[in-house]
């Protein structure tokens, strides 16, 4: 829907991702990938760069260090 409405595609998921853990206080422990930091990942089957779709076609979840879904 961001991406719809003009931001681009890498903007649209950093909204999602860095900039919404820096408007809820917690960028210290969440939203990017760092060293000391909680981190839930999604590997997906494609560039979401290059279309946002991919973010749906997920290949592996990692949550908490263990894998939890492979599809």
């Amino acid at each position: 829907a961001l991406h719809d409405r003009g931001l681009s595609k890498m903007a649209a998921i950093q909204a999602a991702t860095s900039k919404a853990a820096a408007l809820l206080g917690v960028e210290g422990s969440v939203g990017t990938i760092a060293p000391g930091k909680q981190a839930d990942l999604i590997l997906v089957r494609g560039n979401p760069l290059e279309d946002l779709a991919a973010l749906s076609d997920v290949a592996l979840v990692v949550q908490a260090g263990q894998q939890v879904v492979r599809a």
